[in-house]
């Protein structure tokens, strides 16, 4: 989960608050950001006047060299997870809005039913997933917090069992405000939903965190703690519980939530990976096609209706 803190006068700072992508903060994490934030805006944000969303001449060939490596990592899949990445797409392709209203839930659950739903499918499907809530402290500058993910145990080609990250809302994690616009390409070009390995998560994360920079220093801003790598690598490395049923992470006796906020989600994100297989038909031939489908096995389970 991202978060976000708007500050008006004659500063938009913006720090994503509450995001749909992730889990809800403690009170104790709340806590640490909203000081970090105060002590950012105090100390850390000179030169906010000169903001801009235009890149400089220097700055363009920083994201195209950004931008190559971004291609290089989303190409850099195992066959494992290509086939994992195929079956949750298939699986959130699939997903109707009175799915999630079995999940129970007592509140504004953030995509949890989502999460939750998707894990469950997945289960169907002969997968081993749960969904990951983890939880980090604030350490020196880098504000503690939680986030809520998906992981899937499968065996990878070595014959060993190999633990991979689903998140359903990656590109979340870096949008910034008064982005230039080069970053804008690049956040455009990140997975919509990452699945895949940490080793090959970190990549992304060190990539963008970069990108962050670049953007932010045109802008004549400083990185915010919350932008660094260490917090970026928390949110999935940190330590987590493991759940496999929605109710274990739920209130049992609280009001069932109308899944308002989640089933807007839901359409979002099914547009947006619609929008990428659309994109994916003109750039690639149709013969590439046949390496991103699921075995024919997959396919017999009415879950893999084709969309």
């Amino acid at each position: 989960m991202d978060f976000k803190v708007c500050v008006s006068a004659g500063v938009d700072l913006w720090v994503s608050v509450g995001g749909v992508g992730g889990g809800a903060f403690s009170h104790e994490s709340e806590h640490d950001l909203a000081m970090m934030v105060s002590d950012f805006l105090e100390n850390g944000s000179s030169g906010a006047e000169s903001w801009c969303s235009s890149d400089s001449d220097s700055g363009h060939s920083d994201f195209a060299h950004l931008a190559e490596k971004i291609q290089i990592c989303k190409l850099s899949v195992a066959p494992h997870e290509s086939e994992l990445l195929s079956t949750v797409h298939s699986l959130i392709r699939s997903m109707n809005e009175t799915d999630l209203q079995s999940m129970l839930n007592s509140g504004p659950c953030y995509a949890s039913c989502i999460r939750f739903y998707l894990a469950k499918l997945l289960k169907i499907s002969g997968y081993d997933a749960g969904v990951c809530a983890s939880k980090w402290q604030g350490s020196g500058k880098v504000p503690g917090g939680d986030h809520e993910y998906i992981d899937v145990m499968v065996n990878n080609n070595s014959g060993g069992s190999e633990r991979l990250i689903v998140d359903i809302d990656f590109r979340s994690h870096f949008e910034i405000a008064r982005a230039v616009d080069s970053y804008n390409t690049i956040l455009k070009s990140l997975p919509v939903v990452y699945v895949g390995s940490f080793t090959r998560l970190k990549q992304f994360l060190v990539i963008m965190e970069e990108a962050t920079r670049s953007s932010l220093k045109q802008n004549s801003m400083p990185l915010p703690p919350w932008r660094s790598l260490a917090y970026l690598q928390a949110k999935w490395q940190s330590p987590y519980e493991r759940y496999e049923d929605s109710e274990a992470n739920n209130i049992a006796d609280g009001q069932c939530f109308d899944h308002k906020q989640c089933r807007g989600h839901l359409k979002r994100l099914q547009s947006c990976l619609q929008s990428g297989m659309d994109t994916d038909r003109l750039l690639k031939p149709r013969h590439g096609e046949s390496n991103r489908r699921m075995k024919p096995d997959r396919w017999r389970h009415p879950l893999f209706r084709p969309i």
